[in-house]
């Protein structure tokens, strides 16, 4: 009963503060933010642990980068390539650049300088994807910078894993565990493209010939669910993950099937994404 009672309070304060969001014509996040402030552990208190709320987050942030996938195409995300390389690269190292000169200058030693602009160079993709979806400017010029930037930072995420380590000193155990995740990068990668291209299209027409909804849906959650486990254990991120397989289905006949499926528990979860962050 202990979750229910979470729920039920972090329901209830979602539904009142949003409406009060709405009123002053705030976003939507500005109030799921203040509900977890309220709510948490370090506001009142109202749900003293917030563990499983948190899981229940988590299928919020995988959704929702899942729909937001299936919005995109491949062809799409190669148009904006030179803003996920270009663009993301320069943003991660001058935000690492200036937070190390800063850190530096009140005495902090290169290793926790390095690594404290590591933290400040990356963003909440769930955040501001979120932000910029409810504005309807995903399609826009900054809401496609925007995607490229955040792309490229959940990819950073991987050499920046490796480089603390050879900071402190363990260069042989950081060669070997970089050399291992690059082999699982490429091979999530070359499962994404054949996937897509061979496996995708005759299991989903399958699904469909049976005019089952319930099966379609359950199909699309298990690759939304699968891809993102897959990343999330050869160390990169769930959210990455749920895009890619979001991306995996955007190419087919049924994504606005698939869209159209998903959206009802997208917004039921997401409510609950920026509770644990409070």
């Amino acid at each position: 009963m202990q979750i229910l009672n979470d729920l039920l309070v972090v329901f209830a304060l979602a539904v009142a503060v949003s409406l009060i969001s709405h009123r002053l014509k705030l976003p939507s996040v500005v109030g799921f933010i203040l509900t977890g402030t309220l709510a948490g552990p370090h506001g009142l208190a109202l749900v003293p642990s917030s563990e499983e709320v948190a899981f229940l987050s988590e299928l919020g942030v995988v959704l929702l980068l899942f729909s937001i996938g299936l919005e995109f195409s491949l062809s799409q995300l190669l148009r904006i390539k030179h803003i996920v390389f270009l663009g993301g690269g320069l943003q991660v190292a001058l935000t690492t650049l200036v937070v190390w000169a800063v850190a530096r200058r009140w005495a902090v030693d290169d290793h926790t300088a390095v690594t404290l602009g590591f933290l400040v160079a990356l963003s909440s993709t769930a955040i501001v994807l979120k932000v910029l979806q409810d504005r309807m400017e995903l399609e826009s010029v900054h809401g496609q910078m925007s995607l490229g930037i955040l792309l490229f930072q959940d990819l950073a995420v991987v050499p920046m894993m490796l480089l603390i380590p050879l900071m402190a000193g363990t260069e042989a155990d950081a060669l070997r565990a970089g050399m291992l995740l690059l082999w699982k990068s490429a091979g999530i990668l070359l499962l994404v493209f054949f996937g897509q291209k061979w496996v995708l299209p005759r299991v989903l027409d399958r699904v469909v010939m049976t005019r089952s909804r319930e099966l379609f849906l359950l199909t699309a959650v298990l690759i939304c669910f699968g891809v993102a486990w897959i990343t999330s254990a050869a160390g990169l991120s769930l959210s990455l993950g749920a895009f890619l397989a979001g991306l995996m289905l955007s190419e087919s006949e049924y994504s606005h099937q698939t869209l159209a499926s998903m959206l009802p528990f997208k917004h039921l979860f997401t409510s609950l994404f920026l509770f644990p962050s409070a």
